[in-house]
Parts: structure tokens; sequence; C-alpha cells
């Protein structure tokens, strides 16, 4: 999301039915599709997918610095996961096969309440978001957030486990340039759920800033914490 929603659109906000949310089948499904693809084409080392809750609303925090880590996450992780996805990624046969598996559309261009009100809406339901806070592809370091990740943190409850997506950039692929090398190791490592709030319930503009800083400060701590563990580079090839 490009910014906090303004006072008074959350209220606006309307419960979906359960058919109009993303498929948690579907998802499931994904998540299948996933598992054969990452580990036939690369060699994923998961590292503390026990961390995360068997059950309950859950946000997916990760880090993204290529088109992989996402499909990477929804393969390894031990839940299906519905993403945030952005709406220029579900072009032509993708549209309905991104739909299909669960996978939520989102128009960073502007507040999208269509797509606020679904992923609320899988949280509630005890599903799992996933969301890349950094809003784009980047350096995947989690050094600038947008708002959209404390906003579902806050308003939902919802704890946050934090995903370090490491191996994915170093290098190109010989046969595919715009993909990792094939049977190259990718490391996901999966951090403590934590909460975004403080505790007091608020949702106002000052609350939801503070979020954002805390989730920050424990996204960056995980994710160098993940470098350690995997003996990964701080700096990208």
């Amino acid at each position: 999301m490009r910014r906090h929603p303004r006072r008074g659109e959350a209220s606006r906000e309307v419960s979906l039915p359960s058919q109009s949310l993303p498929s948690e089948k579907g998802a499931e499904i994904g998540r299948r599709i996933g598992v054969g693809l990452m580990y036939g084409l690369w060699k994923p080392r998961v590292l503390g997918a026990w961390k995360v809750p068997a059950t309950g609303p859950l946000i997916l925090a990760v880090n993204h610095s290529h088109n992989i880590d996402g499909p990477m996450v929804m393969g390894v992780a031990p839940r299906p996961t519905h993403f945030l996805i952005k709406k220029e990624a579900f072009i032509g046969p993708l549209d309905p096969f991104l739909t299909g598996i669960g996978q939520l559309k989102v128009d960073r261009e502007t507040t999208d309440r269509t797509a606020i009100t679904r992923a609320l809406g899988i949280l509630e339901n005890g599903g799992v978001l996933g969301i890349f806070p950094e809003g784009t592809r980047g350096e995947g370091d989690f050094a600038s957030l947008r708002a959209g990740l404390a906003y579902f943190a806050v308003r939902s409850g919802a704890p946050i486990v934090p995903v370090a997506v490491l191996g994915s950039s170093d290098r190109r692929g010989r046969l595919v340039k715009g993909l990792p090398p094939l049977r190259s190791r990718i490391d996901v490592v999966f951090g403590e759920p934590f909460e975004a709030g403080d505790g007091s319930g608020r949702r106002t503009r000052k609350a939801l800033d503070e979020a954002t800083e805390r989730i920050q400060k424990q996204l960056t701590a995980h994710l160098e914490n993940a470098r350690r563990l995997t003996g990964r580079r701080a700096t990208l090839e």
C-alpha cells in the first residue's frame, strides 16, 4: 500500500463472504506446486520453519530481491500462504493461475480497498497472509518499509513472522539469465513471531508509524541473524 488509509476508511471496509475470499484450498495447491518446482529446480535450505505457528492468523513478512522469492516461500512454508502481489503480474494465463492458487491482486498506486478487505478477511479466517513489506523488489534488506504491513498487523492483531530469503539474487543462471543457477542453494530462514502493536489497540497514524519502526527493527535484526546462520555476506554480488 502506498499510504496509510485515511481516518474512517478502515471503518468503511465491508467484510466479504467467505466464498469471495481467496481460496484456502487453492493456496494449498499452490504450496504443493511450489514444493515440486522449488525443490526440483534449486536446493532450498529451510531454517526455523518450526517457529511458524501451526494455526491462527499470521503474516509472513518477506524480504524481496528476486522474483522467485514469493514462489520459494510459498513452496517451503509449512502453511498455505496468500501473497499480496502487484496487479501487473496478473497478465495473460497468469491471471487465472494466480487467482486459482489463492493469491491476492493489489493496485500499489492507490488505496486498494478490495485488496485490503480481502487480506483482512484471510486473517479473520485464521489464514496466512504473505507480504513484501518493502513494496517492490530491491536490495532485500528491509531498509525501507511501506505502511501496509503495520496496518494489517495492527488492524488484525495477527503476529508477524519475519522471513529472510538469501541467495536468490547472488548469481545469474547460465541457461536462464533471469533465474538463479539451477540446483544452486537458496536459504529461507523463518524468525520468531512478534506483535507489531503496543498492546493499546490504537490504529492512529502515530500508532502505525510507531508499529512500522518496531517492525523494521525486528526484520532488520532477523535478516542479520539469518546471514550469520547461513554464512551469507551482507552485500550482494
